[in-house]
């Protein structure tokens, strides 16, 4: 093939061994093939027609002269002169033949010599370092390369290397050549480009294609045409980088704009046309429409005076609205550019999200949780009050922003978390959390006995939020809740009390032992999820007066308000239940039902013993005022004899007979105020006592009330004090029984009080009403008698002088409270006795307490 042996196809060799080599066989060839044609053809030529008939003819002559002449004889001779005839034939042939094989070898040496110089000029052009050339001699066949290209050209030496263009090759170029390559095999499309390789170097590149050849010559050009190629390659650049830039700015949304050295628009951009409302680009240009104001512009002008970027935030009007954009005008030598960015969407999506960011941190600052949120660099970035809390950490270091790293370090070296046995390992482990997908958990058990759930949430853009939540209250109720459970279940199972628990859907959620015993079910009716109409069917057989239908409508029903309910029903077995129906609070019901038989038992024949002494006492009532009434009149007529007799009118006495008479007439004092008690304690039980309210005089009063019990006083040396500084001088009340009130009071207290000893009488205003205090220095009372000292006929002597009927402090109890006051005793061992009563500024009428 013509460029594998380039020395040797372009020799031309005439007469020496070389050429004896080469034209021998052929020579020898063409001899035997003559040969051969020459048999043949005398064989069959028109030669053989005479001689076969001279030798027949012979062959008659031989028999009539009676020679012996055999036709084989005969054959042989004229197959003899055939053959050499033939010979003679082929050797004239044979040497006209050679004559001409002679000629047209001299011919073809001759033309293989021009074809072989050729051939060595074509490929010593082809060879030079300047050049490469690539045939594709047909499609399927590998394409061959003749020709280098120069080193600094950076095409490489290899043939695979050299075919993949995209490697050695610019990507623009590379593009270009293989789509012109494809053309022309593809489509005989000739093509001329100025390619450059990845080293900087230009070439041109040549493609054309012959009947039978596919050629493509990459030529290096000279410094000349490199740096026109350069150039053009450049231009070419220029124009495809200004082509993809205009086309870019026109379809932004965002204004942009050209001017020219004096500032006037050159070009606009879509965007540019529809915010000063033209119809096209070109009429924006033409109409000078500007898009920023007068005073925008001038800004812009001054800042390029000094620097050639302009870049800050300027507001114009859009369609009739104001709008903020961010300008950015940068100033040439030949001219300005300019682009401007709607940012009023984003100013309010700023401050939007700058508002939520301050809303959450609010919120996640009220948490109790701890929360800390670190960036994509590990740097701390937000943390609230109870993640300062629950570490313990100075404000300062956590605002500078520690890296979590860090933070873990110091925790560890204060002892806030607990040692690692791998401390590097499991930190490593713990900041994976960084390069996670999904959320990570881990519990932290710290020294001072806190339980941390410590969740590691990773962020869509980076970083992760850590959230510390203190569970170790929660462990703690948790676990005393389940006790508690435990607890409740082993009360309720050995309570003789029966519970069962219903749920809104009427199935029965829990019960004790104590509940099926009681209503006598088995443990099959009374397991949980049983419905509450099937017990109150097995129910209903045991009591006389089922309360389940009642139950049933109060667990299953929807009342808006839901109450407790409370009673009783008596067993067919003669047993008593007394039941509490209680509405919970999620919506369920609790039952309890205790067996209250022998308690009812007890409490009919207490009934029955309370009514048999009621209707005693009322007897005895009665009993005690019909005789105080019937006392009444002969105590009047014998307290009326004795004064009489005392009288000097009447006669004279002994002093025995004086005696005798002054006994009498104050026993019967006595029991008249005894009867008259009666009388009005009757009166007040009867609720037909009304009191005569006016106006009492406190001075008069209870000078009046000391008069009476003067005697009993001075009989054993008790002095008595008065303290009425700071009590008013009238108040609204019933004076005779406010008299009566202060002598009982009086009298009560000389009983307890020692001899020589002082009783103290005061009264003073209260903001409501007035205050009456009677004090003695006597044992005073024990506190279980507290409870009894207001009850009637029931006398305590408790060191006093003499024993009374027990009606003193009853009347005074009950006629304090008709005037709606009230009364209260402060007395202990030692310190003597204080009865304190309370009258009201403007008295109400109400029933006196027995």
């Amino acid at each position: 093939m013509p460029g594998q042996h380039p020395h040797k196809a372009g020799r031309a060799v005439s007469g020496g061994h070389d050429d004896s080599g080469i034209a021998g066989p052929a020579s020898q060839g063409g001899s035997l093939s003559w040969r051969a044609r020459a048999g043949v053809f005398l064989a069959t030529s028109a030669l053989a027609g005479p001689l076969l008939a001279a030798a027949a003819h012979a062959e008659a002559v031989g028999v009539a002269a009676g020679l012996s002449i055999s036709t084989v004889e005969v054959m042989q001779l004229a197959v003899f002169v055939g053959v050499t005839g033939a010979a003679l034939l082929s050797a004239i042939v044979l040497i006209r033949e050679r004559a001409r094989t002679s000629a047209e070898n001299v011919e073809l040496r001759s033309r293989i010599a021009d074809i072989s110089a050729a051939l060595r000029r074509s490929e010593a052009l082809l060879n030079l370092r300047d050049q490469r050339v690539v045939v594709w001699a047909s499609e399927n066949k590998k394409p061959e390369l003749i020709g280098t290209l120069p080193v600094e050209s950076g095409a490489p030496e290899d043939r695979a290397a050299f075919l993949a263009f995209g490697r050695w090759l610019m990507p623009r170029s590379a593009a270009a050549l293989e789509h012109a390559v494809a053309g022309l095999r593809e489509k005989a499309k000739p093509f001329d480009l100025v390619i450059e390789s990845q080293a900087g170097a230009p070439l041109e590149v040549h493609g054309r294609k012959s009947a039978a050849h596919v050629i493509v010559r990459f030529v290096s050009l000279s410094e000349t045409q490199r740096s026109q190629a350069r150039l053009k390659i450049e231009n070419q650049r220029l124009v495809a980088d200004h082509e993809t830039m205009i086309g870019l700015f026109d379809a932004l949304k965002m204004p942009a704009w050209l001017r020219t050295e004096d500032g006037r628009l050159k070009w606009v951009n879509r965007a540019y046309a529809d915010a000063v409302e033209a119809d096209n680009a070109e009429t924006a240009v033409r109409e000078a429409k500007e898009f920023l104001g007068g005073q925008a512009r001038d800004a812009i002008a001054a800042q390029h005076k000094s620097h050639p970027v302009f870049e800050q935030t300027l507001s114009t009007v859009i369609e009739g609205d104001r709008r903020v954009f961010a300008v950015t005008d940068f100033a040439g030598p030949d001219g300005s550019a300019g682009l401007a960015c709607d940012t009023s969407a984003i100013e309010a999506v700023r401050g939007e999200y700058e508002r939520t960011v301050r809303s959450h941190a609010d919120t996640l600052d009220q948490l109790n949780t701890a929360v800390a949120i670190f960036d994509t660099d590990e740097k701390l970035r937000f943390f609230n009050q109870a993640f300062q809390k629950l570490w313990g950490l100075d404000s300062g270091f956590l605002h500078s922003a520690p890296d979590n790293a860090l933070l873990l370090d110091r925790l560890r070296s204060e002892g806030k978390i607990a040692e690692q046995p791998e401390w590097r390992r499991w930190k490593e482990g713990l900041l994976g959390a960084y390069r996670a997908v999904e959320s990570q958990e881990h519990w932290w058990h710290l020294p001072d006995g806190k339980t941390i759930r410590v969740v590691a949430n990773p962020q869509p853009k980076g970083g992760v939020t850590w959230v510390f939540e203190n569970l170790t209250e929660k462990m703690d109720l948790e676990s005393r809740y389940q006790t508690a459970v435990r607890v409740q279940g082993e009360t309720l199972d050995n309570l003789a009390e029966g519970v069962a628990v219903f749920g809104p859907d009427g199935r029965l959620r829990l019960s004790n032992p104590a509940f099926a015993t009681l209503w006598g079910l088995s443990a099959e009716a009374a397991k949980p999820n049983v419905h509450v109409s099937t017990i109150r069917d097995l129910c209903d057989r045991q009591a006389v007066d089922s309360p389940w239908p009642g139950f049933v409508a109060a667990i299953t029903g929807f009342d808006d308000e839901r109450r407790d309910r409370h009673g009783q029903t008596e067993l067919n077995n003669g047993n008593v239940l007394s039941y509490a129906m209680i509405p919970l609070p999620n919506g369920q019901v609790m039952m309890t039902f205790v067996d209250v038989t022998d308690s009812v038992n007890v409490e009919r024949a207490l009934k029955d013993k309370n009514e048999a002494l009621e209707k005693s006492d009322q007897l005895k009532n009665e009993f005690v005022q019909h005789v105080s009434y019937e006392l009444r009149s002969p105590l009047t007529n014998i307290i009326g004899f004795t004064e009489l007799l005392s009288l000097p009118a009447t006669g004279p006495l002994t002093q025995k007979q004086r005696e005798y008479v002054g006994h009498v007439s104050s026993s019967s004092s006595v029991l008249l105020t005894i009867v008259n008690d009666i009388l009005d304690l009757a009166t007040v039980d009867a609720g037909i006592m009304e009191l005569d309210i006016s106006e009492v005089h406190v001075d008069q009063t209870i000078a009046a009330a000391a008069e009476l019990v003067a005697d009993r006083l001075e009989e054993h040396s008790i002095r008595l004090e008065v303290d009425a500084a700071k009590a008013p001088k009238t108040f609204h009340g019933d004076e005779i029984r406010v008299r009566q009130i202060l002598y009982n009071l009086l009298s009560n207290a000389a009983n307890y009080a020692p001899e020589a000893s002082t009783i103290r009488l005061a009264c003073r205003q209260l903001s409501d009403g007035v205050e009456f205090s009677v004090h003695d220095d006597g044992p005073g009372m024990p506190p279980d008698l507290l409870d009894s000292v207001f009850r009637r006929f029931e006398p305590r002597t408790n060191g006093g002088r003499r024993r009374g009927a027990g009606l003193g402090l009853s009347i005074v109890k009950s006629f304090v409270e008709l005037h709606g006051g009230n009364v209260r005793i402060e007395t202990g061992k030692d310190k003597g006795t204080t009865v304190i009563c309370t009258f009201p500024d403007m008295p109400g009428i109400r029933a006196a307490a027995e």
